[in-house]
């Protein structure tokens, strides 16, 4: 964002707000919809803002495979948003009872993914189970429709396609943003348009006619019925009647 992260001044001001800016997803894998978008400087605030949203907005359900990489504030912000109070069993003693516990809930699993590269390229790739049990993980993984194994390339593919979409985003190129404001609303534009309006080819169903129906993420998961132009969806009320 205006000059390299590594050009920047900590002790300029406008420096804040140039370098390095990050997009911090939650996209469902079974369907390829981008759920929540933040982004912003690769901060502990960012992915508690992306972890708190995408369970706002997928009903506070548990019973989902969460995988991130390894970037260490995602743990902390998993723990603080779908952590519940457990009450403790009274003491028989004198002393004072013991006040609740937070804890993780029981159908809640959170894997992380590690990659080793040489020369570019992914020679190992170590999965680590955080929060939940492997059974539960071995469950979830097998209810899956579209993998079976832990991993974060839905995540990657959504990258690939968000610079497809968003030239801002193209690596080493001269269309790079300048303005932070500006970088942001192309982001959100872009990357929830394309849940409504990008047709995705490995979504498309067969009808009974034996053509091909193609898809977009939002069809997929129920939130639309057509793929709709640019025009229709940037002009569709954001409060519905």
């Amino acid at each position: 964002m205006g000059k390299k992260e590594a050009h920047c001044d900590p002790n300029d001001p406008l420096d804040r707000l140039r370098g390095d800016d990050w997009d911090h997803t939650a996209v469902d894998a079974e369907t390829r919809l981008l759920v929540s978008l933040v982004p912003g400087k690769r901060t502990a605030e960012n992915c508690d803002k992306v972890v708190e949203d995408a369970k706002m907005r997928t009903g506070d359900r548990r019973d989902v495979l969460i995988t991130t990489d390894e970037h260490s504030p995602y743990v902390a912000a998993i723990e603080k948003a779908y952590s519940v109070e457990v009450a403790q069993p009274e003491s028989s003693g004198p002393e004072e009872p013991p006040g609740p516990k937070r804890e993780m809930p029981k159908d809640l699993c959170y894997a992380t993914v590690h990659k080793t590269r040489e020369k570019g390229r992914v020679v190992e790739v170590v999965c680590k189970l955080v929060f939940g049990t492997l059974a539960l993980l071995n469950t979830l993984v097998s209810r899956s429709r579209v993998s079976r194994t832990v991993n974060t390339s839905f995540v990657e593919r959504n990258n690939g396609t968000e610079r497809r979409l968003n030239s801002r985003k193209v690596r080493k190129t001269y269309c790079f943003s300048k303005d932070w404001d500006l970088h942001n609303a192309a982001s959100y534009f872009t990357g929830f348009s394309y849940n409504f309006c990008w047709p995705v080819r490995t979504l498309r169903v067969k009808g009974a006619d034996g053509h091909w129906q193609a898809r977009s993420p939002a069809m997929a998961a129920g939130l639309a019925d057509h793929v709709w132009s640019t025009e229709e969806w940037a002009t569709y009320p954001a409060k519905p009647p």
